[in-house]
């Protein structure tokens, strides 16, 4: 072998060296740059992420929300806000006012018992009703199922009177009632289900809407505001010509009437005087 020829092998070993070595520092510089662009993402994903908890944190929830928000109010209502809520025949010379909170069990006792001697009595015009919604057991236990029922109950009162009264009687069932501390109410798909019980809102996508979307949230909140303002301090209370209507019971006690029997005959005294 020549000298040149060993030379010219040399010099070509040493220029495939130095390519090799510039591709790999190119394949290095990318890499890191790689690396950086990831890292430079990733911080700003957390950025973003910390950021948007933080926006979703100091987001009002709904209720803080609707209480800023403007009043729609049902149908088949009147007044300030549309917080007077009477059902009954016009010619009814009388109006018994009913105090009640969705989530009371003693409501929902009272409800199973006379429920459906004041739904009869209303029908065949014997006095109208006037409904007082309540939300104080939202308040004592942080809940919400209270003004939710309510806000669902503004979207049967769209509807009419009588889907009205009759969800009323539904959500007040042994069937469907929770417990006090069961703040069952606040979901929407379980006032929906228990609204499929009632003929005129079985599937009524309009009804469905409303109470999906907080239609009646507002109102909602000015009608429990009207029954703070009532002086009413407990609930079932009933009252007619601003007289509270109470029962005696055998062993001397007052009460509300639990039982249709107790509630006819307070209300028929009632009516004469």
């Amino acid at each position: 072998m020549s000298k040149r020829n060993t030379q010219a092998a040399k010099t070509a070993a040493r220029e495939r060296l130095r390519a090799e070595r510039e591709r790999q520092a190119k394949k290095e510089k990318a890499r890191r740059q790689i690396i950086v662009a990831a890292s430079i993402v990733g911080v700003l994903a957390v950025a973003g992420g910390i950021g948007y908890a933080v926006m979703q944190a100091s987001k009002p929830s709904g209720w803080e929300a609707a209480a800023k928000a403007k009043v729609v109010a049902p149908a088949n209502t009147s007044g300030k806000n549309g917080t007077t809520v009477v059902i009954g025949e016009d010619s009814a010379k009388k109006t018994l006012e009913m105090y009640e909170d969705p989530r009371c069990p003693i409501c929902a006792t009272f409800e199973q018992g006379v429920g459906e001697t004041i739904a009869k009595d209303v029908e065949d015009g014997k006095y109208k009703v006037q409904f007082f919604g309540a939300s104080f057991i939202d308040n004592a236990t942080a809940g919400e199922g209270s003004k939710n029922a309510l806000s669902a109950l503004g979207a049967a009162l769209n509807v009419s009177g009588e889907a009205f009264l009759d969800y009323k009687s539904a959500l007040y069932s042994a069937k469907n009632h929770p417990e006090e501390n069961d703040d069952k109410f606040k979901d929407d798909s379980a006032l929906i289900e228990i609204a499929n019980e009632v003929p005129e809102l079985k599937d009524n996508k309009k009804f469905q809407k409303a109470v999906e979307d907080g239609t009646y949230d507002k109102w909602a909140l000015e009608m429990s505001a009207a029954f703070d303002k009532s002086g009413v301090q407990g609930t079932p209370t009933l009252k007619m010509d601003g007289k509270k209507l109470e029962a005696e019971f055998p062993d001397g006690q007052k009460g509300t009437p639990m039982t249709a029997e107790q509630f006819t005959k307070t209300i028929d005294a009632a009516l004469k005087g």
